[in-house]
């Protein structure tokens, strides 16, 4: 069966930074909406470029393994209890950020024996749980050619103060609109705010990264907002495994509302990738002055835009 073009161009992709790589591994973050695909492109990236003629040792890690345990989580939601978007997991502020620092140095030195973290999304009735590192779980070692994290997130930098109130009233008021948001699901700009605050911490895990693929939904004349492509994708992921599995799993309503608390982190931090943090002042964090602003992949990343289908319709080097 023929590899998904998408496959084809990010492997070439990786390849191609590989051989300009001073070290190894090559460090890919893999960025794409709920229901793009991204999961699934990894894995077949890695199956592609793991067999003859490449044999190349690929490890593949998702940041949703990076969320916080089921203890943590809980008491996040219940010390902000006025904020629907840290009510569960998903969102930036969800995750050990020193965690996800540990496993891609311990990578990055080259180091053996190392136990890929993993989140069980099936225990808690569905509210998931970050696996012990027992030693039962995925154990790397080295050399190490290429490794990919993949999440939604991926790449997305934080906003000024300034920035954010900007965007708020304009691009996000039009979205909500657009979209029919209600902050009960979404957040006010207070919880936004909270979020942002907490992004800034996953900085120093983009620092790791050499170069981003980003997958999104490619402009459509039909529809009303750019992030609509993504409410289908996501609504047709659920069919399809609820006609697998006899009709467990999320009504179209449901399916709705679980999208939605993720539209603020596109409109508000998604074009970070692009350009990293700007703005920064000390009165907003004195810390920043440690992390570096501009992202390491400008100038040798990857833009990939695809369809309804999810076929490769764009493709872009930044």
């Amino acid at each position: 069966m023929a590899l998904p073009s998408a496959v084809l161009h990010i492997s070439n992709h990786i390849l191609s930074q590989l051989s300009k790589a001073v070290t190894r591994p090559l460090f890919v973050a893999l960025q794409g909406p709920q229901g793009s695909g991204k999961s699934f492109l990894a894995n077949l990236v890695r199956s592609h470029l793991s067999a003859p003629p490449h044999a190349l040792n690929v490890v593949v890690l998702s940041i949703d393994d990076l969320y916080l345990t089921h203890e943590e989580l809980v008491t996040l939601a219940q010390r902000n209890p006025d904020n629907p978007l840290w009510r569960g997991r998903g969102q930036p502020g969800t995750h050990d950020v020193e965690l996800g620092s540990k496993v891609l140095r311990s990578l990055k030195e080259g180091k053996n024996g190392i136990e890929l973290p993993r989140f069980d999304k099936s225990l808690f009735d569905g509210e998931g749980d970050r696996l012990h590192l027992d030693g039962t779980g995925t154990i790397v070692d080295s050399p190490v050619d290429v490794f990919i994290m993949e999440g939604w997130f991926m790449g997305f930098y934080p906003v000024s103060l300034q920035e954010l109130q900007t965007k708020w009233d304009g691009i996000w008021a039009q979205e909500r609109q657009l979209l029919g948001l209600n902050d009960a699901v979404v957040g006010t700009k207070d919880d936004i705010a909270d979020v942002n605050e907490a992004l800034k911490g996953y900085m120093e895990i983009w620092e790791f990264f050499d170069t981003i693929v980003k997958i999104e939904a490619a402009s459509s004349p039909s529809s009303v907002s750019s992030l609509s492509m993504i409410y289908k994708w996501r609504l047709e992921q659920e069919h399809n495994m609820k006609a697998r599995n006899g009709g467990k799993g999320m009504t179209d309503v449901a399916v709705k509302l679980f999208v939605d608390r993720y539209i603020p982190g596109y409109v508000f931090f998604g074009d970070g990738i692009f350009r990293g943090y700007v703005g920064c002042s000390e009165a907003e964090n004195k810390d920043m002055t440690r992390i570096a602003a501009t992202p390491r992949w400008l100038g040798r990343s990857l833009r990939i835009g695809i369809n309804e289908k999810r076929e490769v319709v764009a493709v872009e080097e930044f």
